[in-house]
């Protein structure tokens, strides 16, 4: 969860104690009687709101005011533990940690859910260990608190439980104590109950052993339920638990075994969320679940086109990634190319490269997209239609790309050049710019994956008068990249130069260069290795020999 979010949640719940906590140091301060002279001073350190007293003699009042069976006494030992977790600046030191314990194990419940909103306090700012607070058994009264009938109890514990599940270890620990009344919580009518409840669900789910259990007692139907709240935090919560849960397959058949479809069309519904991240979620749980290509099968029959169109066509860039990211995913199936296509989506994803041609995770997308559309001729005629190719070619300059989303769009337009349309397409579209940037991509040092795509997409280019013409400045650089290819010991970097190679020398200024360079060296040498091999491979038997002179 993020910390804007979490703060705000610890101040609503400061907000709910508020009124006890004040009416506890109103009864307290009427207290004059005998005796009580820890309490008193207490008090006075409750008050120095800026500077919480954490020397031997406050520690001795607090330790004995918790272990009191005076509920009044604890009470303002609880208040005390409210002040200090609201103003302190550093970690507690784990002696003032154990009073927390007995508060815990109060008979008053004001008692309990003052120290509980306490341990948020200090837990959202780590300020205490989590693992620390279930290792010394606070865990099972807190569990007990999420029981209780009382709102505010319940909240601040689920709180609490939430807190420490995000450590694995305490997950573990939760699942195994308390997770049928964390269910229970989870179908509240209470809202706020809902939310923390759904909250610590989806903190359970990082821990793999955590998550088979939950799926094991029944928490999948439970998590579906929840994507119809009316809340959209707790929509949130329950979507990014079932996309942890996604993220194992053995959980498939109990996330898609509930009647009628209910999970992948209460995604679906989600999807058209005007909350943006919920509906992004939900795009990125039917990208998990469709690595089943039945699953996208059925997906298609409930039309998923739709709302992943209107998620593509969003101003928000969270929600066409996500939109982008299902949408590579669903290319990759043959039989979803053509609706792809007569959906109209490569002209709405050619739209969205125009302002997003620099996101590293749009162009990724885009590229493996557009890979997978090519491979029917509808396919190509719709992305050379669609700009899709001149947004990828733009982006080979942008400085904003990542090396990552480089070798997609290179990767893309190395496989592009493979089709006629398409090659006759690059080669009369692209620029001198362009042209700059896949030789500047090729001599980057060490990215061999940069140096084998945009060679292989200058192999492939047409050398027509107006590619010699943006050639020609890089003749010199190219007859370096060319010999890096001969030198490299893999069979397909050899083919690349030599193929490269044949393609530039259609230029006769570029083949007067070759001439006693360092290229025509390399050339004889694979020539001569490429013969040794030849002649190796015949002693084999492997290969037939030379055909003889024709006889007479």
């Amino acid at each position: 969860m993020a910390g804007a979010e979490v703060q705000r949640k610890v101040r609503r719940f400061a907000r709910e104690l508020t009124p006890c906590a004040r009416t506890c140091l109103k009864r307290v301060a009427l207290q004059s009687f005998r005796g009580r002279k820890h309490h008193l001073s207490l008090l006075r350190m409750c008050t120095d709101q800026q500077n919480p007293a954490l020397g031997d003699e406050s520690l001795q009042a607090l330790n004995s005011l918790a272990a009191s069976r005076d509920t009044d006494l604890q009470e303002a030992a609880a208040v005390y533990c409210l002040h200090l977790s609201r103003r302190l600046q550093g970690p507690l030191p784990f002696s003032f940690l154990e009073p927390f314990m007995d508060l815990l194990l109060s008979t008053n419940l004001d008692v309990q859910k003052t120290v509980c909103l306490s341990l948020v306090n200090l837990l959202v700012k780590d300020q205490v260990c989590s693992d620390l607070v279930v290792e010394m058994g606070m865990l099972p009264p807190i569990l007990e608190l999420v029981q209780s009938g009382d709102a505010a109890a319940r909240c601040h514990s689920c709180a609490c439980v939430a807190f420490l599940a995000s450590s694995e270890s305490n997950s573990d620990t939760i699942v195994s104590e308390g997770l049928i009344p964390l269910l229970a919580l989870a179908k509240s009518y209470d809202p706020q109950t809902q939310q923390t409840a759904a909250w610590v669900l989806l903190n359970l789910t990082q821990s793999v052993w955590s998550t088979r259990v939950l799926c094991a007692v029944g928490a999948v139907p439970v998590l579906a339920l929840l994507l119809q709240s009316s809340d959209a935090e707790v929509q949130f919560y329950s979507c990014s638990a079932l996309c942890n849960m996604a993220a194992f397959r053995e959980h498939h058949p109990k996330l898609l075994n509930i009647g009628d479809q209910f999970l992948l069309k209460s995604l679906l519904t989600l999807m058209s969320s005007s909350v943006q991240k919920n509906a992004s979620q939900a795009c990125r749980c039917l990208r998990i679940l469709s690595a089943n290509v039945a699953i996208q099968e059925q997906l298609m029959e409930l039309d998923l086109v739709s709302p992943l169109k209107k998620m593509l066509q969003s101003s928000s860039l969270a929600c066409a990634q996500a939109a982008l990211g299902l949408l590579s995913t669903l290319s990759a199936h043959p039989p979803n190319r053509e609706i792809v296509v007569s959906e109209g989506l490569p002209e709405v994803i050619g739209e969205l490269l125009r302002p997003h041609a620099s996101s590293s995770d749009v162009l990724a997308h885009v590229s493996i997209t557009v890979t997978h559309l090519c491979s029917s001729r509808t396919g190509q005629q719709a992305v050379v239609e669609s700009r899709c190719l001149s947004g990828l070619l733009q982006a080979l300059v942008s400085p904003a790309a990542s090396e990552e989303a480089l070798i997609c769009v290179t990767s893309c337009l190395r496989h592009v050049t493979a089709w006629g349309a398409l090659q006759a397409y690059l080669s009369t579209t692209i620029t001198s710019q362009q042209v700059s940037a896949l030789v500047e991509l090729a001599q980057q040092n060490g990215k061999l994956q940069l140096l084998y795509n945009s060679t292989a997409i200058i192999s492939k280019l047409e050398m027509n008068g107006e590619v010699v013409r943006l050639l020609r400045p890089h003749s010199a650089v190219m007859l370096e990249l060319l010999s890096l290819c001969l030198q490299n010991q893999e069979v397909k970097f050899q083919q690349l130069g030599i193929a490269t190679l044949c393609n530039l020398m259609k230029d006769w200024e570029f083949s007067a260069l070759l001439a006693g360079s360092e290229l025509e060296t390399e050339l004889r040498r694979v020539h001569a290795q490429t013969e040794e091999t030849t002649r190796l491979l015949r002693m084999t038997q492997l290969l037939p020999p030379p055909p003889g002179p024709p006889s007479d």
